[in-house]
């Protein structure tokens, strides 16, 4: 067991760190972009890896239906959990949309995608990309519709996520998927080439803004959204399995997606929306630390 978990560490969680470390270490030095890099990847790079794999997936409608929803309950469920935990805690309104975008939003796009090759191969991609593309969207719902209610703002601010680039590159995907045409093959080229470019990208620029959180509190209440991330969320994911068709792959990679720590993204939000930004980009930052630990139990339970 012990070689097997030490093996899972060195081979699967130490190259995904290092590129993160890296970014932390060489990016600033270097003079990038944290805003640049994330908009390069999130405007071209995400887009193009999305329809490239899912232009090409041959998986079923209806599988790829009932992973859609398997994700969609398991994330609706952990913002609901963190929503109770933190009205019983009698945490203001903002102190729990913060726990809510913690516990929901994670990195399914920097990890997710890169651990989920590394530990289940090229089999594993397009179950973990649709995982992706789900999760990203029903965490932007759910945030930052817990943010509008919280500032009181309109609610049609939640129809912007539909805007986002991920989401219209998968329109021309599913048509390829639908229709069983293939792309053309100067475009499968052409995306194929910048998806590739996607993860490594996203880990360096992950690690450039992680550089960038300069204040640091850490509370009990830290601590219970970091564990309803990283515990509670692949539990849930774990416990629902059981009412889906689904495959041996599609089940470890949507536990693992499941259990990635809180994406820079859901820091984001929380700036935007002045949602205790500080407990939430802390939150990034510790959460990403103990996912060395808590990614590689799972990565072996898995």
């Amino acid at each position: 067991m012990f070689l097997e978990v030490a093996t899972i560490f060195i081979d699967i969680v130490t190259p995904v760190f290092f590129l993160v470390f890296l970014g932390y270490f060489v990016g600033p030095r270097l003079g990038l972009d944290a805003k640049t890099l994330s908009r390069t990847a999130y405007f071209i790079l995400l887009p193009c890896f999305t329809f490239n794999v899912l232009s090409q997936m041959t998986v079923e409608l209806g599988a790829a239906g009932q992973m859609i929803l398997y994700t969609t309950l398991t994330h609706l469920f952990a913002a609901g959990i963190a929503f109770m935990i933190a009205k019983l805690l009698k945490c203001s309104k903002e102190m729990t949309a913060a726990f809510v975008i913690i516990a929901t939003f994670g990195n399914v796009g920097n990890f997710g995608l890169s651990l989920i090759d590394f530990r289940l191969g090229q089999a594993a991609q397009v179950p973990a990309t649709i995982y992706f593309v789900t999760i990203l969207q029903i965490s932007f719902v759910i945030c930052v519709g817990i943010s509008s209610w919280t500032k009181g703002t309109k609610m049609s601010a939640v129809l912007s996520v539909f805007k986002t680039p991920a989401l219209i590159a998968m329109v021309p995907a599913l048509f390829f998927y639908g229709t069983h045409m293939e792309p053309p093959l100067f475009l499968s080229r052409t995306t194929g080439l910048l998806g590739r470019a996607m993860v490594p990208v996203m880990l360096l620029t992950l690690g450039v803004q992680l550089y960038e959180i300069k204040k640091i509190n850490f509370s009990t209440h830290l601590t219970l959204a970091i564990c309803l991330r990283l515990i509670a969320a692949p539990a849930i994911a774990l416990g629902l399995t059981g009412f889906f068709s689904l495959s041996d792959m599609e089940i470890r990679s949507g536990i693992l997606q499941a259990g990635m720590p809180v994406a820079v993204l859901g820091s984001i939000i929380a700036i935007e929306y002045d949602i205790v930004p500080e407990f939430v980009i802390t939150a990034v930052l510790f959460s990403t630390l103990l996912s060395l630990f808590t990614l590689t139990i799972l990565l072996y339970m898995v």
